[in-house]
């Protein structure tokens, strides 16, 4: 079974054919600045089980560290992978796919770099919408 994913807006969608790693929430200052969030669920996917469907002409690479680009919708700016050219992998952002990957997430990477606001064992409240 192939996974699919997608920008925000839709314009760039990819598909897989699984994940070759456990997804795991990295913490990484650069990941949190990239995403505007406290973490980001990533997993890595071989390049020959990668393919982008639609869109890649609206990709847009920025060069976040030596030799690891970042590619996203220009339209949106929705973040879908990371690359670097000699690894054999592309390292999806795991909130990008439509589909239930069917795995949950095992690790937390980078946890030196966690933000202090975020508290293990968060007692603030849950909602399924805006309440």
């Amino acid at each position: 079974m192939a996974f699919r994913g997608s920008c925000q807006c839709g314009t760039v969608r990819y598909e897989l054919a699984r994940l070759h790693s456990d997804i795991v929430h990295c913490h990484c200052q650069t990941c949190r600045k990239t995403h505007a969030a406290d973490h980001i669920s990533t997993a890595r996917v071989l390049r020959e089980d990668f393919r982008w469907l639609d869109g890649q002409d609206s990709l847009t690479a920025f060069e976040s560290s030596p030799g690891k680009l970042r590619l996203f919708c220009s339209l949106c700016g929705s973040h879908l992978v990371a690359d670097r050219a000699e690894q054999p992998f592309v390292i999806v952002r795991v909130g990008t796919l439509d589909d239930d990957p069917g795995t949950r997430p095992v690790l937390h990477i980078w946890a030196s770099h966690r933000v202090p606001w975020l508290a293990d064992g968060d007692d603030a409240p849950y909602y399924d919408e805006v309440p």
